[in-house]
């Protein structure tokens, strides 16, 4: 990539300096044939000469500094393209957490109302079922005071009845005059056999028992009056007013069994309902505390990321900037150092072609004719010119050899030709022409490597900034694309073990309606069953205890064996009210746990939806963006392919094959050494030349003066 630093600006400077030297070459034998010292005019070419190796070695130290500031630019932008793209990515990941978390927070704060909804409903079902049961408490105690008074007075009055029958007084005629319950209870006060409270109670109870025996007759129950006349007396009447309340009391002791049973198992559905969503609103609580914690840490760290990744891209704007203004800069300075060799190398062309007339009238060739035309017999100057005619075509023949140079071979050969054509001025004339002809041709040459040079220096910088460009957008482009396909990738798998978990979670809650539902099935029926064997004993026991409570049979009927019976069907009874109770609240509370659990199940099915749609649509947005992406990296392949294409081409065109340094040192110590032996030479056939002109030029004048 930077070989064109390397060797382009080196070729165009190995060319000028090539030519350059060519040229000093030539303007020597310039002066050769000016049979003079060095002329202001060759001063003045040499100094240009001088100028243009200088400018040339200032443009080489540019380039190296301008290559050195291209790789640092290089080496900053690739460290600030990876930080972004590590910034942007971290953006990214660090949206889908936040993302996350909120769904998780408002499906947990949904879960937090919901949880909270139903706690107060449980809590106030446990409170209004506590004051129920205080109220029912209440109200047995009542019920079972009064009956075991009213049983006791009951026990009573049978017991003093009994006893006045077997005395046989007076009270016992009234009694059988009383005609009534009342009126008999009435007399038992009179004779100070019963309290009047107890009479009152058991008046009450009478009264109680007429009323209740009123409303039995639309169902054919007997009348109190005929239950009496057939019971036949009063102590029969009160026996069975006692049986009465002790049946009552069992079936007020027996209800208050089932209803503190079903209160306690109430009770403990309620208050482990309570208890679990205590605990799984503490749950649900630290989950939101840790949802929110988490989100806002994001947030926190994408804030950070964020300003850091915008100071990222502004750096890299500003490095950018910075590294497009150097390289204008840059290419300004090599366009301008360009403009200068080539105004130079003109003011060079021109001085050639412009001022060598009247450099041979100040300085060099028309004395010298003046003085071969005032001594042309002379045999020594003939051969004095022959010999400077050999030195300049073997200095010319040896530069040739030296800087294999057919341009210099064969600019020898033509001024040998044109010594052996001739003497004279005309010969000298000529050979100077050709002189200055190579001259214009090597300025030439020098003014088209030196544009070359600027050319190829500003192109393949052009180009290799192209290249350095492409290549790292289509690297950012590879990682963006490689990190959304992984991350669109990890979102699909996390859709899909989502759906699954749906799937699954639809399928159990199936299965768990399925269930529920049978088991209500099986319910339904074993209630019935179960009320219906109720009903069934009870009126069993109305049977048997109605028969055996009744004194007119015919026969010795079996009253151990019925009490018995009755006894052990009371057992039953109560066995299938407590398992009806037991039956009633195993129900209730898989229908609390079937609904719990169902709720637990929306919970978890909303949550899961809201993350298949939140991932759903960021892997669709992933996969959009990728696309995208690749479309990008595909244009930018193509345009770097152009790129590549025209370098390649450059490269060809402007770098050369380097020489080795071992190479370049040989060939530059042979042209420093012929250079300086060929200076040597002119130097002293210049001043011989330049003493014997002066002497024949004051014989000529001493001539003229004996004239």
């Amino acid at each position: 990539q930077d070989l064109w630093f390397r060797s382009s600006p080196k070729l165009g400077l190995r060319r000028a300096t090539r030519a350059m030297k060519l040229s000093s070459s030539v303007i020597s034998l310039a002066c050769v044939f000016s049979q003079a010292r060095a002329s202001p005019v060759t001063k003045v070419l040499q100094l240009l000469g001088d100028l243009q190796a200088k400018i040339i070695k200032e443009g080489e130290s540019a380039q190296k500094v301008y290559s050195e500031f291209s790789e640092w630019c290089e080496e900053q932008s690739r460290d600030l393209s990876y930080e972004i793209k590590t910034g942007k990515a971290a953006a990214v990941d660090l949206q889908a957490v936040i993302a996350q978390e909120t769904a998780t927070g408002e499906a947990l704060r949904a879960k937090l109302e919901q949880l909270s909804s139903d706690i107060a409903t449980d809590e106030a079902d446990l409170k209004a079922a506590t004051h129920i049961r205080s109220i029912e408490e209440s109200n047995f105690a009542a019920s079972e005071k009064e009956l075991v008074e009213i049983i006791d007075t009951l026990r009573r009055a049978i017991r003093i009845i009994e006893s006045e029958m077997k005395k046989g007084g007076a009270a016992m005629v009234q009694l059988k005059n009383a005609g009534s319950l009342t009126n008999a209870l009435r007399v038992l006060v009179d004779a100070a056999m019963l309290s009047t409270s107890d009479a009152g109670r058991l008046t009450s109870l009478v009264q109680s028992s007429q009323t209740d025996a009123d409303a039995d007759d639309v169902a054919g129950a007997p009348a109190a009056a005929v239950y009496e006349s057939h019971s036949g007396g009063i102590v029969e009447t009160l026996t069975d007013l006692l049986e009465k309340a002790e049946e009552q009391l069992d079936d007020t002791r027996k209800k208050e069994t089932q209803d503190k049973h079903a209160f306690e198992m109430l009770k403990q559905s309620l208050e482990d309902e309570v208890k679990y969503a205590n605990k799984e609103l503490s749950e649900t609580k630290a989950g939101i505390a840790a949802a929110g914690e988490k989100k806002s840490g994001a947030e926190g760290d994408l804030q950070v990321t964020s300003k850091d990744l915008k100071g990222d891209i502004t750096a890299l704007a500003d490095l950018h900037r910075e590294c497009m203004t150097k390289a204008e800069d840059f290419e300004a300075e090599t366009k301008s150092r360009g403009e200068e060799i080539a105004a130079i190398a003109k003011a060079k062309e021109v001085i050639s072609d412009t001022v060598g007339g009247a450099e041979d009238l100040s300085y060099g060739l028309n004395q010298v004719s003046f003085l071969q035309s005032s001594s042309a017999t002379g045999s020594g100057i003939n051969s004095r010119e022959r010999l400077v005619q050999f030195e300049a075509i073997r200095l010319v023949r040896d530069l040739a050899r030296n800087q294999h140079s057919p341009a210099l071979a064969q600019l020898a050969s033509r001024m040998r030709a044109a010594f052996g054509a001739g003497n004279g001025e005309d010969v000298f004339a000529k050979v100077k022409d050709l002189i200055r002809d190579m001259l214009e041709r090597l300025e030439g040459e020098a003014n088209a490597d030196a544009k070359e040079t600027a050319f190829c220096n500003k192109e393949l910088a052009e180009t290799n900034a192209k290249k350095a460009d492409k290549e790292a957008a289509i690297q950012k482009l590879s990682t963006q694309i490689d990190q959304m396909s992984a991350r669109s990738a990890q979102l699909k798998e996390e859709v899909a073990a989502l759906q699954k978990a749906l799937a699954d979670l639809s399928s159990s809650q199936a299965h768990m309606d399925q269930i529920r539902s049978e088991e209500k099935e099986v319910f339904v029926t074993n209630k019935a069953d179960m009320e219906q064997g109720i009903q069934g004993v009870k009126m069993a026991l109305k049977i048997l205890t109605e028969y055996y409570a009744n004194d007119g049979k015919a026969h010795s009927a079996a009253d151990g064996a019925g009490s018995g019976i009755i006894s052990l069907l009371e057992v039953v009874e109560s066995d299938f009210t407590k398992g009806l109770a037991e039956m009633t609240a195993a129900e209730e509370s898989s229908q609390a746990a079937y609904e719990q659990q169902t709720k637990e199940n929306e919970i978890a099915r909303a949550t899961k939806t809201q993350d298949v749609k939140y991932k759903s649509k960021e892997a669709a947005t992933l996969d959009k963006d990728s696309a995208e992406a690749v479309s990008d990296r595909t244009s930018s392949q193509a345009e770097l392919d152009a790129v590549n294409e025209y370098l390649k081409n450059l490269e060809g065109r402007c770098i050369a094959k380097p020489e080795t340094f071992e190479e370049r040192k040989a060939r530059r110590e042979a042209e420093i050494a012929g250079l300086r032996e060929a200076l040597r030479v002119l130097e002293s056939e210049t001043a011989f030349m330049q003493r014997d002109a002066v002497s024949r030029r004051l014989r000529g004048v001493h001539w003229h003066l004996a004239m």
